[in-house]
């Protein structure tokens, strides 16, 4: 917490007063997450294909408020993988989702909830093109040493 009040303040003294603006309509909700920690965010497992980014908040809007409810999609279908995350504004508001929701049953579907994980990056996707292979050194008779 204490790291998330200097952010704030830093904020506040660049963005300054005058402008009229709080500093929380400034920054993303990406930034908002990332300076309160993952304990506010839940995984979502088990949902209907169907439910959608705006039934998932509002399904867990009642718990406390919500500042992002995210489906995870296909990349190449573009469909429901049937999991997402919803993430709290205090850690307080996503235990108590956390122990309502899990368990329950949204869109004819029962569904689990836990906290989420931090995401592992095990270097996977898109290899890096760095040119065409280079040829082996050719060795020729000269380079070869007789013992």
């Amino acid at each position: 917490m204490y790291m998330y009040n200097r952010k704030m303040a830093a904020l506040n003294k660049v963005v300054g007063s005058r402008l009229g603006l709080s500093h929380s309509s400034l920054l993303p909700p990406a930034l908002l997450i990332c300076c309160r920690g993952i304990t506010s965010k839940l995984f979502v497992g088990g949902l209907p294909f169907y439910t959608n980014e705006k039934g998932l908040s509002e399904a867990f809007s009642q718990h406390g408020q919500v500042i992002e409810a995210k489906i995870v999609m296909d990349r190449v279908s573009d469909k429901s993988k049937g999991f997402g995350f919803v993430t709290f504004a205090s850690e307080d508001e996503a235990q108590k989702a956390l122990t309502e929701m899990n368990g329950k049953e949204l869109n004819g579907r029962v569904i689990f909830v836990d906290y989420a994980k931090p995401k592992a990056d095990f270097g996977g996707g898109m290899p890096i093109a760095r040119g065409p292979p280079r040829p082996a050194p050719s060795i020729g008779k000269d380079d070869i040493e007789i013992m």
